[in-house]
């Protein structure tokens, strides 16, 4: 079949009412999407972290989230594939989630929302491709929250895809997680702008730059700290303590503080065993070929957890990103391990 040519397009696509795992129905849900490369090419399907969207790829003007390893001539090379990333049902940069409106009130949610689950937004994202007609994809990529999407996709609908690629995520979210996703809560909640939810303006949330704080200390390792920082000092302040302050700043400026809590919650909540036996039954019940690939120094998703989990998944296989940028391997060094991705698209054999 020909391919046609090159295209681009960002589009919101309704997918009506959704029955979601806590048996509450969740009226006129919308996903927005971006969506890239020919259209008669294979599907890859990109999965977002906590904080991402669905501005992957991006433009020359503004960048995707994932540009350097997805794009024109990139190790998933959007010439060869059509790449599709929604932003995840209960986040806030267009698709249903604690700021859209509530049709009983003509409110926004805020905590009215309901309560979500990682099935619930794998579940969403479902529908909206078969809004699109498409019906199986080749892979589907991501990490982090991105990788516990990955791992419910293979579960869920496990003849959907040809390929999964999970990047830095266990099969359930650890303790020490969980933990850190607590303490973050707690700040954005005894913020007193936070108001109990029902916020009006969230311009200026100390409680959510704190989270975001704690989520950037996680995310890289103490090694990457102190090669970047070196105890250095600009205005008797240190540097990195600013560069705490610029990154928590900067996401408030950006992200919903409620989805923030909604989407820590479905983390906090991952665990493939869910009404599966355990982890372990449920790591036997995949049925394509999978990729995992661990980082170096992530503190929250333990390599050695993610390595154990592949020797027990069906045609699995790992591969160990030697990094000080730890969690944020994922999102960097793409030519550490881009090529183990583009290698694994190609590769046709199980």
């Amino acid at each position: 079949m020909a391919i046609h040519a090159f295209y681009s397009e960002r589009k919101t696509i309704d997918i009506g009412t959704l029955l979601l795992e806590s048996g509450t129905e969740l009226p006129g849900v919308s996903l927005i999407y971006e969506r890239v490369g020919p259209w008669d090419a294979p599907v890859v399907l990109i999965c977002h972290a906590l904080t991402g969207n669905h501005k992957t790829i991006g433009n020359e003007k503004t960048p995707g989230w994932w540009n350097g390893l997805v794009g024109r001539k990139q190790f998933i090379d959007t010439e060869k594939y059509q790449v599709i990333t929604f932003n995840v049902l209960g986040g806030c940069d267009g698709s249903t989630g604690p700021l859209s409106i509530n049709p009983l009130t003509n409110k926004p949610y805020q905590l009215d929302f309901p309560t979500l689950s990682i099935r619930d937004i794998v579940r969403a994202q479902y529908e909206a491709l078969n809004h699109l007609n498409i019906r199986e994809v080749h892979a589907i990529i991501g990490g982090s929250l991105g990788g516990m999407q990955v791992l419910e996709w293979g579960l869920l609908y496990p003849s959907f895809m040809k390929k999964l690629i999970a990047l830095a995520v266990t099969p359930t979210l650890s303790d020490f997680g969980i933990a850190f996703n607590y303490i973050a809560e707690q700040a954005i909640k005894a913020d007193p702008e936070w108001q109990n939810g029902y916020y009006q303006d969230y311009s200026d949330f100390k409680g959510l730059e704190i989270a975001r704080m704690i989520g950037m200390v996680t995310y890289r390792s103490a090694q990457l700290f102190s090669e970047r920082f070196s105890r250095q000092k600009s205005d008797e302040v240190f540097s990195v303590t600013s560069y705490l302050k610029y990154q928590g700043k900067k996401l408030v400026q950006r992200f919903d503080a409620n989805s923030y809590l909604y989407l820590l919650d479905a983390m906090n909540t991952h665990d493939i065993g869910r009404n599966r036996g355990n982890w372990m039954i449920a790591s036997q019940m995949y049925e394509c070929r999978v990729l995992f690939i661990g980082y170096e120094n992530d503190l929250i998703y333990d390599p050695s957890t993610i390595k154990e989990f592949s020797e027990m998944v069906p045609y699995a296989v790992y591969h160990h990103v030697q990094t000080n940028y730890g969690h944020d391997g994922f999102l960097t060094e793409y030519g550490k391990w881009g090529s183990v991705v583009s290698d694994f698209l190609e590769n046709n054999n199980r």
